[in-house]
């Protein structure tokens, strides 16, 4: 963060919390120093609306604050001990496609590699800007992702739309259409292998109500048993 942007926050991210909305923010780096940087930024909850509810220096540290915190949105570094950000991403999918509380993420790295765009956005962050930002910018980037929109560091934008551009659109499932929302987000976690009292955990449901959203899911694929269904997943790369 550059002192001109710690000076334009302090004028320029008023208007981002007006209305007295607070957007709850978790920091993912495993840079103390600049995870402290950040927090002097972007964290006087009264001045900029973003309220730092949980730190985390690595993968494991990360899935358990997220977790814990359940923020609106997480700032996400691209390289972290445990298997980096994309690791991150995946052990977050449920609580990324809870439709009530949805955590969303905003990868924010030194690194502006195209490689490291591309992996993190087909993870499931929203946006992705670089280490340059301002205090003011990035403000304004948290609060729109928390909306929901999509964020990105100009030039970065670039490699989305060239990565997806170069792509067909995928074809219509019609069995998956059949599936809710939840037993989608059932049906990759036992993919995944996890077990039931693990999925239960992960979107807060109870273990009854995990085995009655399986058979839902067998039963609408027509499928016998676990093992087909996670064949059945890999087969369409939704694992």
């Amino acid at each position: 963060m550059s002192s001109e942007g710690a000076q334009q926050d302090g004028t320029g991210t008023g208007s981002a919390a007006a209305g007295d909305r607070t957007v709850r923010v978790v920091l993912v780096d495993d840079h103390r120093m600049f995870r402290t940087g950040v927090q002097a930024e972007i964290g006087e909850t009264g001045r900029t609306g973003v309220e730092v509810v949980g730190e985390a220096a690595d993968v494991d540290q990360a899935v358990t604050v997220i977790t814990a915190t359940r923020p609106e949105v997480v700032l996400l570094d691209v390289h972290l001990p445990g298997g980096g950000g994309v690791e991150v991403l995946r052990r977050s999918a449920a609580m990324m496609a809870d439709a009530e509380r949805p955590v969303r993420f905003l990868a924010l790295s030194v690194s502006d590699a195209a490689e490291d765009v591309i992996g993190v956005i087909r993870g499931g962050a929203r946006g992705y800007v670089t280490k340059t930002i301002t205090g003011t910018d990035l403000v304004n980037a948290v609060f729109r992702v928390a909306d929901g929109d999509a964020v990105f560091s100009p030039r970065l934008a670039g490699f989305v739309l060239d990565a997806f551009a170069s792509t067909d659109a995928p074809p219509i499932d019609e069995d998956l259409d059949r599936l809710t929302q939840r037993e989608r987000e059932v049906l990759r976690l036992i993919a995944r292998g996890y077990a039931y009292k693990e999925i239960a955990k992960q979107l807060f449901i109870s273990v009854k109500t995990v085995e009655s959203h399986v058979s839902a899911v067998l039963r609408k694929l027509q499928l016998s048993n676990r093992h087909e269904l996670t064949r059945w997943a890999a087969a369409r790369r939704l694992v």
